[in-house]
């Protein structure tokens, strides 16, 4: 999905060019207050005992900050950090190898850690809680149990699916946090802070414009940001107004409140196809050609924080909001069929 402008993921010229855009402090951090309060207390708390952080689960949609809250972690700890990643660590002994490196206080990152196999994540277990590692070598006969002591560490785990991560690993984990996409006042301060960092000479009104379509997600927005620079320069002066950035994400297919095609098709089949819903996944998905995972992982959470679309237990509504932004009419027998959805009551 990272064809996608404005796809939450990490695609090749982002990893290229975000480095630099990354705070490095905490206070440098804009948004999800809640998360940096809980995490100032917890990180202060353990330096004045001279331990290391306890572990820390990061989940929410991608491209909200979670990779960043990591080093930033290990910054303000003064520690070292290792950064992999659940698919890369496929065998236990890739796991036992990578524990067995820390030093005392250091970080492993393990972002999709919802992807780590049964056998790797058992591994981590016993290093979670005692700071050992426990596994057995060999079969039958000639096994031979073995134990290892290793430094006092602390695991930071990463992933968008925290349903799918397995109990035993969630309750390890000393606290959990949840990122939320971000309001447009934090958006606004994103936008202008990369600008400024990327020299680009953009007014007040532009900022707000790349803002307000840029999904309530950092990385989304430093992505428009690029390419509304791009655009400035070729076709405008270089200052990025607010007419500039709208001509040059309508250029994208970028609508007013940053969905795509792929999100007004989403839209559309429900409100067209199946007159509103309530309409299963794997309908809405076949309807599109699209994965059904991939529309509920993707597109889902934010129709859904934008109010246009519901899940009810019957399926999937398009809300009258959705209607408006469409330029539909909302059907009037729509109102009553799908006030019945939450009570499982039919018509």
């Amino acid at each position: 999905m990272t064809d996608r402008i404005v796809a939450g993921d990490a695609g090749d010229d982002d990893i290229s060019s975000e480095g630099g855009l990354r705070p490095r402090r905490l206070s440098d951090y804009v948004g999800q207050e809640k998360v940096k309060e809980n995490l100032t207390i917890g990180m202060s708390a353990a330096q004045q005992r001279g331990e290391p952080l306890d572990h820390v689960l990061l989940y929410g949609p991608p491209g909200l900050g979670k990779t960043t809250l990591a080093n930033i972690i290990a910054s303000e700890m003064g520690s070292n950090i290792r950064v992999t990643a659940g698919p890369a660590i496929e065998r236990p002994g890739d796991m036992a190898s990578l524990l067995t490196q820390l030093k005392e206080g250091d970080v492993l990152f393990i972002d999709e850690i919802h992807r780590l196999g049964k056998v790797v994540e058992e591994i981590l277990y016993p290093a979670m809680e005692d700071f050992s590692l426990s596994w057995v070598m060999g079969k039958g006969l000639s096994a031979q149990s073995i134990n290892l002591k290793i430094e006092p560490f602390t695991l930071i785990g990463a992933t968008t699916r925290f349903a799918m991560l397995s109990a035993p690993l969630r309750d390890r984990f000393g606290t959990t946090y949840r990122l939320d996409f971000y309001d447009l006042s934090a958006m606004e301060h994103i936008v202008a802070r990369s600008a400024e960092i990327l020299k680009v000479e953009i007014v007040p009104e532009g900022v707000t414009e790349v803002a307000r379509r840029a999904r309530g997600t950092p990385r989304v927005a430093n992505r428009l940001l690029r390419r509304v620079r791009d655009y400035a320069q070729v076709r405008a002066d270089g200052v990025v107004t607010a007419e500039v950035a709208a001509q040059a994400l309508a250029l994208l297919e970028v609508d007013s409140l940053g969905l795509d095609d792929i999100d007004h098709r989403v839209l559309r089949a429900i409100a067209e196809k199946f007159d509103g819903g309530p309409v299963g996944l794997e309908t809405i998905a076949a309807s599109i050609s699209e994965e059904a995972d991939t529309i509920m992982d993707v597109y889902e959470p934010f129709l859904m924080q934008l109010g246009f679309l519901s899940r009810t237990p019957r399926g999937r509504i398009a809300t009258k909001a959705a209607y408006a932004h469409l330029g539909l009419p909302y059907p009037a027998k729509l109102e009553q069929r799908q006030s019945t959805l939450w009570t499982g009551q039919s018509q």
